[in-house]
């Protein structure tokens, strides 16, 4: 290393805002169906908003509306009898017999997340014809935008979600005086009763106690609201207008009619009676009725221009930290709809503008959904309209709410990580009780699902779902990645020092469940690989196994950055080693016939080659245990995996895809896959379930829709255009010939760098590496360079050239290509 004995240049911290090209999503007409109405959020309420000119619809959400209730100890007292027969099964060889005794180790369902009500607005036009429409969505400020002309009038509505504010608000304007006449109501699919008072409108309702996966029939009552147990969540929405001039009535049906009015804001609150994952929401929950008034006091007394105010410095601070621009916007087609766009780019027209507004709309999304305590953003985000929401719209931890922090860190938004290092310390706790009731194991364990309970038993309704996906065991150790990866990113040793016990807990119950092997090699058993088969004695279909390649990479991954955080933190020596003696005789990953890396411990066959999950390849991404840099044999064997499997897929399929071939370091196959993701998907379409794509509002299309692709999309982007998983920074490791140049600002690196990156001709130009925390750094990029004020030129390496040098706190440093 070399030290540098002095700096050359401030810090410009990573809040700064960088120049945006025009972020909008916008359409020539309505919505005619919710995955083409458009998104705000602030964290805790979501709504999507339709833009429909007579009759406007605005669907709504709360982040914590969920149903049921703290999950239950001991739900399976005999779980634990089965656990040895199974593991004798695999030893003989007796999958189908490990299969069925493993269904008998399952427990309940998880819970669902809700819609809170949809708010309607009826305007009276007349029989005026409207004309000129526009709506649209401004994803840097977070605000959606409607407008048309009926009989000479210009008529606009405006609609945000205000974090400062906690309040949704929607503003209608018309361009002469008194010509706004509307009449307001709302309604819900949950049980409630609609009210007045003070001219104001509320819904008071009840969550259901229990409902079941939409993929579920066989019971006679599918939501249920009052089981014995602990009642629903309860929960209030607020509908307050305030009218410049005309009038305003209320109608015996609890709608509010206001006539000829110059301007009308509705301010929108909601709260429920959420108290924790483990406190009832009926009878320990909080008052959603005080919680909704004191929102809305909060925001009722202010105007409009400073809720906007307020809502935008808010909203900047995070999003403009970042910013892409690709190809210098050239071939710039902003001025036309997105849905036309998503079309042309389909029949192969050239759009790195839209490409760019895809990455930021992750960001966005982000933003948007992930600031509520204890409720990450889940399966959908913060939005969801069905009862009996896809999935449950819950969190499903075998990929799915792991891929929705991507890009939590590296797109410079590392506070958003916070709800879910919430829900990963509430499943330490459930997790630690099905541990010990399930398998008698120490530490804590999560399966396939969860929810906000932090329900972490093995679901399937004790015997009726597949182990396939039911019966997997890893949930734990893979969000301990998370832990870990936030320290990686923010150095803070105070954060790793609380988060070590979790991550601790997890090996503890890897330690107890790893058995030997005839060959002592530490090994799985039960596993399974999310969500496939394999065949055995000719044409015998499995799912359970011994030492799955995910199991084995997760685990080795886990232990890996057990034994670094307990050196960081000079503690636990004595654990520190036995998980280092453990990593040594982990089963190891294997090459099988086909030049591919195993996905189980022997050279099965898969049921489905083209499979939409890739969990064998774990150790490509999100981990680096295997990298063309470290292991070029392994990356190889991955390589060619990914090209048995194909590249076809669902939509979030395609964007774990785009950043593997990223961690290949090939730009062009992962570009290639992610203008697949952007293939505009209707659900109109003949095609609809063939898989992959986006839908015209650009939410990922699975489908139905998941928000995950939208997140790992974001992600991959950064991938193909910096990398820092091998404790270095390599800038443009996989930038694909597409994006000749352009540039990208306020990205982040682990060891906490913030880096800018210029780049012309498909070579790199220059970069900013902005070092936040005074860690020693190592650059590498394909292209020779220098640091230009410390004079230190690239020394050639195995992949490009490198640089290695401290850095000091708060400075930046100047990288510049020296072909």
């Amino acid at each position: 290393m070399i030290k540098i004995h002095k700096a050359f240049l401030l810090l410009l911290f990573a809040t700064s805002a960088y120049s945006q090209q025009e972020l909008k999503l916008h359409y020539n007409q309505p919505a005619t169906v919710w995955t083409e109405a458009l998104p705000i959020g602030n964290g805790r309420l979501g709504a999507m908003v339709f833009g429909r000119v007579n009759e406007e619809l605005i669907q709504l959400n709360e982040a914590t509306l969920w149903s049921g209730g703290p999950v239950l100890k001991n739900i399976n007292p005999t779980a634990f009898e089965n656990l040895a027969p199974t593991r004798e099964a695999l030893i003989n060889g007796d999958y189908e017999k490990a299969y069925e005794l493993t269904k008998k180790m399952q427990g309940v369902y998880s819970q669902s997340y809700l819609p809170l009500g949809d708010l309607l607005l009826k305007q009276d036009l007349g029989n005026a014809k409207p004309s000129a429409y526009y709506r649209d969505l401004n994803i840097q400020d977070g605000v959606a935008t409607t407008t048309f002309t009926a009989d000479g009038i210009s008529y606009k509505r405006e609609v945000f979600a205000s974090a400062p504010g906690q309040c949704i608000i929607v503003r209608l304007t018309a361009s002469e005086p008194n010509k706004l006449s509307i009449t307001v109501n709302a309604n819900s699919q949950l049980q409630y009763k609609s009210s007045i008072k003070q001219q104001a409108l509320f819904l008071n309702g009840k969550a259901p106690a229990n409902t079941d996966p939409s993929y579920i029939n066989y019971n006679k009552e599918a939501v249920v609201y009052k089981d014995g147990g602990c009642g629903g969540m309860r929960f209030e929405l607020i509908v307050k207008p305030i009218i410049k001039s005309g009038t305003l009535t209320t109608n015996s049906d609890n709608s509010i009619d206001i006539k000829n009015a110059t301007e009308v804001v509705l301010v929108l609150s909601a709260a429920t009676s959420f108290n924790g994952f483990d406190k009832c929401p009926d009878s320990e929950g909080k008052d959603e009725k005080k919680l909704a008034e004191e929102y809305l006091a909060k925001a009722d007394g202010k105007k409009y221009d400073r809720l906007l105010k307020e809502h935008l410095e808010d909203f900047h601070h995070f999003f403009n930290r970042v910013s892409l621009n690709l190809n210098n916007w050239e071939t710039n087609k902003s001025d036309q709809p997105t849905d036309k766009r998503l079309e042309d780019y389909a029949t192969g027209a050239k759009d790195a503008n839209l490409e760019a507004l895809f990455f930021q709309y992750g960001r966005y999304l982000l933003i948007s959904s992930s600031r509520t305590k204890g409720a990450p953003a889940n399966l959908q985000g913060i939005w969801n309209k069905e009862l009996r929401a896809p999935w449950s719209s819950n969190y499903t931890t075998n990929i799915n709410l792991q891929m929705n922090y991507w890009p939590v860190e590296t797109a410079n938004l590392s506070e958003l990580f916070s709800p879910l290092n919430d829900l990963i310390k509430n499943l330490s706790v459930t997790g630690a009780e099905t541990a010990q009731s399930f398998y008698h194991a120490h530490g804590w364990v999560v399966h396939h699902n969860s929810d906000i309970w932090a329900l972490s038993n093995p679901v399937g309704d004790r015997g009726k779902g597949d182990p396939m996906w039911a019966n997997w065991y890893m949930g734990a150790n893979w969000l301990s990645r998370h832990l870990w990866e936030h320290y990686q990113f923010t150095g803070d040793k105070k954060y790793l020092k609380e988060a070590y016990p979790v991550m601790k807990g997890a090996a503890e119950f890897t330690l107890d469940w790893l058995q030997k092997d005839k060959d002592g090699y530490l090994v799985t058993m039960p596993s399974t690989s999310p969500e496939n088969r394999y065949y055995y004695d000719g044409k015998k279909k499995g799912a359970v196994t011994v030492a799955s390649t995910m199991d084995m990479g997760i685990i080795k991954d886990l232990f890996a950055n057990i034994a670094a955080a307990s050196t960081i933190l000079n503690t636990d020596k004595d654990f520190r080693d036995t998980i280092i003696t453990a990593n040594q005789i982990l089963f190891p990953f294997k090459i099988g016939s086909k030049g591919q890396l195993l996905e189980w411990y022997k050279d099965f066959e898969e049921e489905d080659p083209h499979h939409r999950h890739m969990s064998h390849l774990y150790a490509l991404h999100p981990t680096n245990l295997i990298s063309p840099l470290k292991t070029p044999d392994l990356a190889n064997a991955a390589k060619k995996t990914l090209e048995l499997r194909g590249d076809g897929g669902t939509g979030w399929s395609l964007a774990w895809k785009v950043n593997m071939w990223a961690r290949l370091l090939d730009g062009n196959h992962a570009y290639k896959l992610f203008r697949n993701q952007l293939r505009l998907t209707k659900e109109s379409d003949p095609h609809y379930n063939s898989g992959g794509g986006v839908y015209a509002n650009l939410f990922d299309a699975h489908p139905p829709f998941q928000i995950d692709g939208n997140f790992a999309g974001t992600a991959g982007v950064i991938e193909m255009l910096m990398q820092s998983q091998n404790e270095e920074i390599q800038l443009l490791p996989a930038l694909p010939d597409a994006w000749e140049n352009g540039f990208v600002k306020g990205i982040v690196a682990r060891g906490s760098f913030i880096v800018d990156i210029n780049w012309d001709e498909g070579k790199l130009s220059s970069a900013k590496i902005v070092s936040k925390n005074g860690n020693d750094c190592t650059i590498r990029a394909n292209e020779p360079f220098e640091i230009k004020s410390l004079h230190l030129k690239s020394v050639k390496s195995a992949i490009g050239y490198t640089i290695s040098f401290k850095t000091r706190k708060g400075y930046e440093y100047i990288v510049k290509s020296i072909l």
